[in-house]
């Protein structure tokens, strides 16, 4: 009689570690990025934020001009946010001069973690 064994050869196994081995190299680089990726569109998404509430705001403050916010500089922005500017972010102030109401500024930078950035925009609101 013959005795038959099952299992896996040792050539088997060096093929499938090695395969393994491949996969790796190629997907753990991916992985590094994805926290600095993240951090961008987290900042993108607040500067979008930024200039949603100021879009608001200004609708706001155009119907009565005792509600909402005015709006001088790109920092003034951040006290439209609902719960204002998140931790860790801040704004590029630039200031409008001469400023008529309703003139929008473009150069409202807002700076994130690990030197992330976007920008938004201002509307003045007296």
């Amino acid at each position: 009689m013959r005795n038959q064994q099952s299992g896996f050869t040792l050539i088997e196994l060096i093929i499938v570690i090695a395969i393994i081995g491949i996969l790796a190299v190629i997907a753990i680089p991916k992985f590094f990025n994805l926290s600095t990726n993240a951090q961008s569109a987290a900042t993108a998404a607040v500067a979008g934020a930024l200039s949603s509430a100021n879009a608001n705001n200004y609708a706001v403050r155009s119907l009565n001009s005792s509600l909402g916010n005015a709006v001088a500089n790109c920092t003034d922005v951040a006290t439209a946010l609902q719960g204002g500017l998140p931790a860790g972010y801040t704004i590029t102030s630039a200031a409008i001069s001469p400023a008529a109401a309703g003139t929008t500024i473009n150069t409202c930078v807002l700076n994130g973690p690990n030197s992330s950035t976007a920008n938004f925009s201002a509307t003045y609101i007296p």
